[in-house]
């Protein structure tokens, strides 16, 4: 039997009301069918069946509130043999959802087990694959992290796999112990299909007590076996990830909080909602231990997640790597922009004398405030200043290529060469925010990417992007727009070069060539010329950036 989790269904929503179902216990169901109707803030939900076979349990009745990433409905896949079905674990108070199993009367007592046998020696339960981003439903496991037989604790990293957007990591829903991979390193796992397979460590008090053969405790002695008191705790789990359901982590995204920020009261320093809820109101000053004393999170340990690992060769032999993962996205989005977009280049050289002086000024500032103060965060600033006098270079085409929407918020982009391959993260709201606020974005952002593990929602809603081939050492580059992007720049290396003064004399400027590429079908030669020129402006003199604030 598998459990049927209530996937992702809407940025932003955490639950939803079962408004009709359309089965019933013990009814047969096929692939895709429809099986229940739910409504959430936004619409009405149809939920079909991840594959064919038979219902055996409903969870949420009509009217309920159903949790996302909690069960919804219990099924058997069509051959399942019923004796394997796996119990469901018992349900925990920092995970906000009430385990449905609890309401169930405990199954009739079995014979005694052999001696030595443990109460929780229960039947694996498949981990099914949930909803890990919009529109994907496959993905390529990278690296299995434990192996058949290994222990595992809540929260304990288990697998990386790679979707077409970034590197995701797995972790355990329980303690337990794994008893089956079913996909393979290299091979390609499916969205609401079995992952891996587990022992829990824990049980339902009336399934342990069936398999030792003893009556059922009372109902508050149960309930006394799986309390756990909230511990106030300012660390991370045993694994250095901050322990959190996917509920919170999602309310901690909502709000633009740092999960680190947030004191823990539960166990091993678990976020509560109520945890984020008290941060809200209250402030971090009032959390109890401050965040800078989290201890460091340790580098996870990967290989390079460049699709499957190429086949074994001889002297001579050719190599064969699959395109998987990010650069299979890569490719496919290049090949659209550049056959469906047409490209307009232009080029132009920027004195940055000035902006070097001051950002040398102000990097001690930052570093008081642990921030690296790279040119980066003026280029955006700038950037979301010079949009104001050419807005059109911040919108976007409908499909039909009838309308220009113009966007009200400046998501500036940023090519990183990443572990995964080339991925674009964005800082958010660029006009609303300080330098410094942006370079703390950036800091965050470079440091997710490269390690291939940037969350969906930094790679969504880019409006204008900036790639720094500078940084390895380019002069100049022709881009390719990120589409639905309508522009895009390439920002060169700044050299010392010699220039005239307003004197006619030879001076030693640093000078920085940057490539901008426009829609052609939008944008002309004259509105691209403008808006650079408008963006050079505040970079040359800096200073007027000041005038801009507020």
């Amino acid at each position: 039997m598998s459990d049927f989790m209530l996937p992702d269904i809407g940025e932003g929503i955490v639950e939803c009301e079962v408004v009709e179902w359309r089965v019933n216990e013990g009814d047969e169901i096929a692939e895709d069918q429809p099986v229940v109707e739910v409504m959430t803030d936004k619409a009405l939900v149809e939920i079909t069946a991840p594959e064919a076979g038979r219902v055996t349990r409903l969870y949420v009745a009509k009217g309920d509130i159903a949790k996302v990433h909690a069960p919804l409905f219990a099924y058997e896949a069509t051959g399942e043999v019923e004796f394997e079905t796996p119990p469901r674990p018992a349900a925990r108070e920092e995970d906000e959802v009430v385990s449905p199993a609890a309401e169930a009367p405990p199954p009739a007592a079995s014979s005694s087990p052999p001696e030595g046998r443990a109460a929780t020696s229960a039947k694996a339960k498949d981990f099914i694959l949930p909803d890990i981003g919009e529109g994907i439903v496959e993905c390529e496991v990278v690296e299995w992290r434990v192996g058949e037989g290994d222990e595992i604790a809540e929260d304990q990293p288990l697998v990386d796999v790679m979707t077409d957007k970034a590197l995701v990591e797995i972790t355990a829903p329980e303690a337990g112990t794994v008893s089956k991979l079913h996909v393979a390193k290299g091979e390609i796992a499916k969205v609401h299909a079995p992952l891996y397979a587990y022992v829990p460590a824990h049980v339902e008090p009336g399934e342990a007590q069936a398999d030792l053969g003893q009556p059922s405790p009372s109902a508050p002695q149960a309930a006394q076996l799986h309390r756990v008191a909230p511990v106030a705790s300012g660390g991370r789990g045993p694994y250095g990830r901050i322990p959190a359901s996917p509920a919170v982590r999602r309310l901690v995204r909502e709000h633009g909080l740092d999960l680190e920020a947030v004191a823990g009261s539960g166990k091993d320093g678990r976020v509560l909602k109520e945890d984020v809820l008290r941060f809200l109101e209250q402030g971090p000053q009032q959390q109890g231990e401050p965040p800078a004393a989290r201890p460091a999170s340790p580098a996870p340990q990967s290989e390079t997640p460049s699709g499957a690992a190429p086949s074994r060769h001889a002297a001579g032999e050719v190599r064969v790597e699959p395109i998987r993962g990010v650069r299979a996205v890569m490719a496919r989005r290049m090949v659209e922009s550049a056959s469906t977009v047409p490209h307009f280049q232009y080029g132009e050289e920027i004195d940055v004398t000035e902006l070097l002086a001051l950002r040398e000024r102000l990097k001690p500032v930052a570093e008081a405030q642990q921030v690296r103060l790279t040119l980066m965060p003026f280029f955006m600033k700038a950037l979301a200043l010079a949009v104001r006098e050419e807005p059109i270079l911040n919108a976007r085409l409908n499909p039909e290529v009838s309308e220009i929407h113009y966007l009200p918020e400046v998501n500036v982009g940023m090519a990183v060469d990443s572990k995964a391959g080339l991925i674009v993260p964005n800082v958010k709201r660029v006009e609303q925010r300080s330098v410094l606020e942006v370079a703390r974005e950036i800091q965050r952002l470079t440091a997710a990417a490269r390690e291939g593990r940037v969350a969906q929602e930094d790679l969504k809603g880019g409006t204008i992007s900036i790639s720094n081939i500078g940084a390895f050492g380019g002069t100049y580059a022709a881009p390719i727009i990120n589409v639905p992007e309508l522009a895009i720049v390439a920002i060169g290396k700044s050299q010392w070069l010699p220039r005239f003064d307003e004197r006619g004399e030879v001076v030693r400027r640093a000078i920085m060539t940057v490539t901008w590429a426009g829609d052609h079908r939008v944008i002309d030669g004259g509105t691209i010329a403008r808006f650079c020129n408008a963006w050079r402006g505040y970079l040359e003199s800096p200073e007027t950036m000041l005038l801009h604030l507020g």
